[in-house]
């Protein structure tokens, strides 16, 4: 059982007016101009049937600076972190997944392009590595079905 002093104690360090500034700071993990699930449509090392093997390629942004991807029989889950790149806004993020069971994982890039796609490359870990080209999910969709 809590006593009424460890109580004040634990409500008062869970104020955050009480936290150090620098806690107070924007997450580095923050993805915003990002945030959202895109459709990969273009891999410089694979075609799109290969692409859209098991599923249709994407790669999706949460909010919390998390994310996942998937193409051909590969599906990775994300640790992104913004920067700046050349004056551009540009996630870059680990991840760790599996291709058909087997254990990958590896690191990547993605920036918003002027044209309202995301331009960007995935390497992985003692393996392939290829750029790819997303359109928001939606967009692609009435694309892929003209």
């Amino acid at each position: 059982m809590l006593t009424t002093r460890a109580i004040q104690y634990l409500t008062r360090r869970a104020d955050p007016r009480r936290l150090p500034s620098h806690r107070m700071a924007p997450s580095k993990r923050s993805v915003t101009p990002l945030t959202g699930r895109w459709r990969i449509v273009e891999m410089d090392q694979w075609d799109r049937d290969a692409i859209d093997l098991a599923e249709p390629g994407f790669i999706e942004f949460a909010k919390d600076g998390t994310g996942q991807f998937g193409f051909i029989a590969v599906r990775g889950w994300m640790d992104c972190r913004t920067v700046e790149r050349d004056g551009r806004t540009c996630i870059e993020f680990s991840w760790d997944g599996d291709d058909e069971g087997d254990h990958v994982s590896g690191r990547s890039w993605a920036t918003l392009s002027d044209d309202a796609t995301i331009e960007g490359h995935l390497f992985i870990h003692m393996g392939d590595d290829s750029s790819f080209r997303a359109k928001p999910f939606a967009r692609a969709y009435r694309h892929d079905k003209r």
